[in-house]
Formats: C-alpha cells, sequence, structure tokens
C-alpha cells in the first residue's frame, strides 16, 4: 500500500496511537489492574531493574519532567513503594530504591504483564505472532534511528577537570551497578594519577566523548613498553548507552595505537562487564587469562584480553 501524502500518514500514526492505548490498558484507572498509573509503573519497572538510582538518571533515560517526576515520587514514597537514601559515594545525591513493599508491586506488575502477553498471543496464529513481533522491532528500530541522530556524541582529548571526572563517575557507577568498595576507586584514581605525570603525547592518548556539551565517556591508552599499549578507563554513562559510544572509543583507541606503531593492545576487566565484554570481542580482542579475586568487595573474575596489531 503506497501511502503518497503526510496527511494520509498523519492519520494512519494517530490511528495506531489510540488503537494501541486502548489495547495495552492505558485509557484504564489503573495499569494491569492495580492502583498504578503506567507512568508510575514504568518508574517502578525501572527502580526494579537499576536497584539504586538518581532522579537525574531517570529524568534522562525516561523524558520527564523535573516537576512531574518529583510529584510521582512523593506519591510513590507516601504509599511506602519508594525510599530515599544519601549516596555513600556522593553525599549530595540522593538514591531511590524500592521498599520491600515495592520490590512486591514490581513482582505483581511483572507478572501480570507476562500473563496479559501470554492471554493476546493465544488468540493469534504462531505465523501472526511471528509477524506482530517483526513488525514491533521495525518500529523501534526505525525511531532508535531518529534519536540517534538527534543525539550526536564528539570525542576530544582531555581537558582540566577530566581527570577528576573519570575518577568520580567510575566511582559512583561502578558503587552503584556493581557494588564495587573504595578501593575500586583508589585504584581508578591511582591509575590517572600516574597517566598525568608521566604523559606521553606521542605515545599516550585521553579520549572524552561529549554529548550535548556534557562529558558522557572516556578511554585512555597507556604505554606498556615501545611494542605494548594498554587500554583504560573505558566508561560511557547511562544515557548514552545504546548510541554505539564504547564501540567508537575502543575502535578510536585500536587505530591511534597502529599509528603509533605498538605491535599489541591489551586490557584488564571482569567478567560482570558484559556490555564491555562484547564490544571487545566484536573488534578481535581475546581472552588470554582469568583469575579470581575480590580486590572490590564482591567476588569477582578478573581477565586479560589481548589484540594483535600486526
Amino acid at each position: 500500500m503506497s501511502i503518497s501524502t503526510l496527511e494520509e500518514r498523519i492519520h494512519i500514526i494517530r490511528h495506531f496511537n489510540r488503537f494501541i492505548t486502548k489495547q495495552i490498558g492505558v485509557l484504564n484507572e489503573g495499569l494491569l489492574q492495580t492502583t498504578f498509573t503506567l507512568t508510575e509503573a514504568r518508574l517502578i519497572f525501572e527502580l526494579a531493574n537499576h536497584q539504586e538510582i538518581t532522579s537525574s538518571e531517570l529524568i534522562e533515560w525516561l523524558g520527564l519532567d523535573r516537576g512531574y517526576l518529583s510529584r510521582l515520587i512523593k506519591s510513590l514514597e507516601s504509599n511506602g513503594i519508594v525510599t530515599k537514601t544519601q549516596s555513600k559515594v556522593d553525599g549530595r545525591h540522593r538514591l531511590l530504591k524500592l521498599t520491600s513493599e515495592g520490590l512486591e508491586a514490581a513482582k505483581r506488575l511483572n507478572q501480570r504483564s507476562q500473563n496479559e502477553i501470554i492471554e493476546m498471543l493465544s488468540h493469534i496464529s504462531e505465523e501472526d505472532q511471528e509477524r506482530l513481533c517483526s513488525a514491533m522491532k521495525t518500529i523501534e528500530n526505525i525511531m532508535k534511528q531518529d534519536q540517534k541522530k538527534s543525539e550526536v556524541f564528539i570525542l576530544r582529548s582531555h581537558e582540566p577537570g577530566d581527570i577528576g571526572w573519570i575518577t568520580y563517575r567510575h566511582a559512583c557507577l561502578y558503587a552503584r551497578e556493581y557494588g564495587w568498595n573504595e578501593h575500586f576507586e583508589a585504584m581508578v584514581a591511582e591509575i590517572l594519577a600516574k597517566f598525568v605525570k608521566n604523559f606521553n603525547p606521542e605515545k599516550e592518548k585521553c579520549w572524552i566523548a561529549e554529548m550535548d556539551n556534557k562529558n558522557v565517556g572516556s578511554i585512555l591508552v597507556t604505554q606498556e613498553n615501545e611494542e605494548i599499549a594498554r587500554l583504560r578507563m573505558l566508561l560511557v554513562e547511562p544515557k548514552a548507552r545504546g548510541l554505539g559510544l564504547g564501540t567508537r572509543l575502543v575502535s578510536e583507541s585500536i587505530r591511534f595505537a597502529k599509528k603509533r606503531d605498538y605491535k599489541k593492545l591489551v586490557l584488564w576487566t571482569n567478567n560482570v562487564l558484559l556490555s564491555a565484554r562484547n564490544i571487545y570481542k566484536s573488534l578481535g580482542f581475546q581472552c588470554v587469562d582469568k583469575k579470581e579475586h575480590q580486590n572490590f568487595g564482591p567476588q569477582l573474575i578478573g581477565e586479560t584480553w589481548e589484540l594483535s596489531l600486526d
């Protein structure tokens, strides 16, 4: 079917929006036969999947107005669903997390959502289920492409203040997302202090990624010896994930190392850093050694990866 005019396309999209909002129950007083609105349920979902998160991160991820989010949080807090705690890493920040009652609510929402989808699919043939899922993926991919075009990032060399930022964000994110302790922060600070004191611009480099004039990522290449360089401090802020930034940072590092005539690029990571490991593997790195440790609190498996540059 050819849809030639803009007016026809607008009509089809608006018609679909009306259909899907009714289909998923957005128009009901409570979502999934609960007292929660769609937005409240989405907040509960995010908190259940991220354990601890700040209001600023929710605003960035969900595109919510700050005042509206504040009212929602207060409502959930007064109903015993959400609680606020002071960050152990940065006392200026308040972390949001679900209470035990909130966790139970998240389980109920998740189970009811799954049951509703199972019920819906039970009336659709296997062939049509595949068509439906394929169409949903197509919509998501097209809309994501539009988002990526509007969220362009740039890479630049480090400037005064950036090294402190890298240390701070590593400490904050890894403490919140993986429960790593202050020993990790100390290690990061030591590595970066050594980098600054011994910086050789001919053989080493630090990249900072910016999006909307804000730092959203980092990576370093440091010199081990004349033939081996080390990849360090790969970081991508939550709001910049899914845009290919991590791959771009590592790719830039590989190009730099090749131009400086290094023969090998090495790095050390941990088994829980799945996204980073996937990037390394996709760009040709190979894991050559593994060793268990508890240097940062939890039980981890440290991994050494290498990439031949010949």
